[in-house]
């Protein structure tokens, strides 16, 4: 069985912990039944990454198994890793909906959606990140309590996602503790308003907005200081046409949205990293809109 789950971004400025974007950029985990567990990693993003029993896509399987009443059955993993980690792409997202595929597949069962979610907050509380990576495409999500609530909708196929990504990690536990405690109506608001106006003008085509709609108050300001250049970054990739660009998760990397000028935009960006001493890769990508693939 190999199974393909997206790398996600989330956020985009003024949609805290409620947007998130599937894309084209996968981590693959080819699963083989086996006498015990053994796992072997691929890639140079995955190169730190356990490959052991302590691996995170091992360890959902094993509590997905446990979920649904079965003894889990060793199975051989091979991971090829193209997500980077810890970079705001969603990696450990991919282990945790590939862990909870592999476990239903292996039992040729099936649970709901909102099952499925309650195995992976055990290990992620973060549905801006999951609901991407198993369903595709954008969504817009709300909670409410236990309860959560969500629309997936198509993203503009002429928009491209551009991404600047630092050689550094930046976990997303660290870059929760910058953050403020207390907020102002003001920048409540202000965020309200502008994710509004995301919304609206992804629906209406009028990407003029996303300048203005992607800014924020209640997260970006207090992370970007962990991120050595991202004001060099930003104004790098508006200069070269960039239609929105913002931290992209929990950053470090940093993401421009693009209509044209994919490359130049993603070269300055990288250049004004590198002008900070910080070095770089850019990766040009497209929306993934089917999320999650299991073959067999």
């Amino acid at each position: 069985m190999e199974i393909d789950v997206p790398a996600t971004t989330t956020n985009f400025g003024a949609g805290f912990d409620t947007f998130g974007l599937a894309l084209e950029l996968y981590n693959t985990f080819e699963v083989r039944p086996s006498d015990s567990y053994r796992v072997r990693v691929f890639g140079e993003e995955g190169k730190n990454l356990p490959s052991d029993e302590s691996n995170l896509f091992v360890r959902v399987y094993k509590r997905c198994c446990e979920v649904l009443g079965f003894q889990d059955r060793p199975i051989e993993l091979k991971q090829f890793n193209s997500v980077p980690v810890a970079r705001g792409l969603g990696s450990s997202a991919t282990a945790i909906v590939g862990g909870i595929e592999c476990a239903l597949k292996v039992f040729n069962t099936s649970l709901p959606l909102e099952e499925k979610l309650k195995i992976a907050f055990e290990f992620e509380s973060h549905p801006d990140n999951l609901l991407p990576a198993f369903v595709g495409g954008f969504t817009v999500n709300a909670l409410d309590g236990d309860r959560l609530y969500f629309t997936k909708h198509e993203f503009p196929q002429e928009l491209r996602l551009v991404f600047a990504v630092p050689d550094f990690e930046l976990s997303t536990e660290r870059a929760r503790r910058v953050l403020k405690k207390r907020f102002t109506r003001q920048e409540a608001v202000f965020n309200v308003q502008r994710a509004a106006l995301f919304i609206s003008s992804l629906l209406s085509g009028d990407y003029a907005l996303l300048s203005e709609a992607v800014k924020d108050r209640l997260h970006q300001p207090k992370r970007a200081k962990l991120i050595k250049g991202f004001d060099e970054v930003l104004s790098a990739a508006y200069a070269q046409g960039a239609l929105g660009v913002f931290l992209s998760g929990a950053g470090p990397s940093v993401c421009a949205i693009c209509k044209g000028s994919e490359k130049e935009v993603a070269e300055a960006m990288v250049q004004a990293f590198a002008s900070r001493g910080v070095k770089a890769t850019y990766k040009i990508l497209k929306a993934n809109s089917e999320g999650c693939m299991v073959r067999c």
